[in-house]
């Protein structure tokens, strides 16, 4: 039996593929509009396969949650305008305004988490995604009760932790309970899994985290693309280090994964992290980025610098 904790396996499929789902969740899905749960958050899903939408909503109305279900990428910013969701499953491949584009736009206009539906093997957009912010992202065909188990982490990860403390270090103050992160005074604009990395570092300074630990202690899963997490710490970099192409705060511990250094003291490369003649590590672009090699571990390990 399919255990809902674990991802479907799935073959490769066009992206249009209907997600693997019991036939009668389709039937029970919410109507076109909104529809609302007693004590629900409100969800908008947007899709223009109209089997997606009605399954995605069925299974979301069945968990308890209030949906409002768009078509296309000008619906959904209307949708969103008129009652601001609290969460948004966002369809990449949309007519007319692309998802990245929804999402682009929404995020311009509040702070807002979105699970983006991708068609599977399609990483370059899946990593352009959580690029332009996206919180985590389910590949097509998936398991509707995975896609609720998703939606239920992130929505969790929301609510304010009353009893948590502000953390502050090197100039950066987060606020758990406000979910609020400031540099030098002055707040920074961050996802909400940006927030969340930012706050799992500086609750662990000095400590190296191997890109697998991070997964499972942030998004609080034991599987899933490790990218995903390398795109965060990238774009992380972006909002707090002085020089993200020099990062001193958040290090890439080589054949381990990354570290946060209260001191922003960061050690001179040696050994392969030396570039020609022993010179100074370039940046690593899409143009000359390496890749990936085996650690002593085997396991793969992608080099980030950017």
């Amino acid at each position: 039996m399919h255990q809902p904790h674990e991802p479907t396996p799935a073959s490769r499929a066009a992206p249009r593929t209907a997600p693997q789902t019991a036939p009668q969740a389709a039937s029970q899905a919410a109507p076109h509009g909104a529809s609302r749960s007693a004590g629900g958050a409100r969800i908008l899903v947007v899709d223009d396969d109209p089997t997606v939408a009605e399954v995605v909503s069925g299974y979301l109305v069945r968990a308890g949650y209030g949906v409002d279900r768009a078509g296309d990428g000008p619906d959904a910013l209307a949708r969103a305008a008129a009652h601001w969701p609290d969460l948004v499953v966002l369809d990449l491949m949309l007519p007319g305004m692309d998802g990245l584009e929804v999402c682009r736009r929404l995020r311009d206009r509040g702070p807002v988490p979105v699970i983006m539906l991708t068609a599977r093997g399609d990483e370059d957009d899946r990593i352009m995604g959580l690029e332009v912010g996206a919180d985590d992202y389910v590949t097509k065909p998936f398991s509707p009760r995975e896609l609720v188990l998703r939606v239920e982490s992130v929505l969790r990860r929301t609510r304010p932790a009353v009893a948590a403390r502000p953390l502050s270090a090197a100039g950066l103050t987060v606020d758990p309970a406000a979910r609020r992160a400031t540099k030098q005074g002055t707040e920074l604009a961050l996802t909400l899994r940006e927030f969340d990395l930012l706050s799992f570092l500086l609750r662990h300074p000095g400590r190296a985290f191997a890109r697998e630990d991070l997964m499972r202690e942030v998004w609080g899963w034991d599987f899933g693309d490790l990218s995903t997490v390398t795109v965060h710490v990238r774009r992380l970099r972006g909002k707090v280090e002085d020089d993200p192409a020099r990062p001193r705060l958040i290090q890439t511990v080589w054949g381990v994964g990354y570290r946060f250094d209260p001191t922003g003291d960061a050690p001179r490369p040696t050994g392969d992290a030396l570039g020609p003649a022993g010179g100074a590590l370039l940046p690593i672009t899409r143009e000359n980025a390496p890749v990936p090699t085996a650690d002593d571990d085997g396991r793969e390990e992608e080099a980030d610098h950017a």
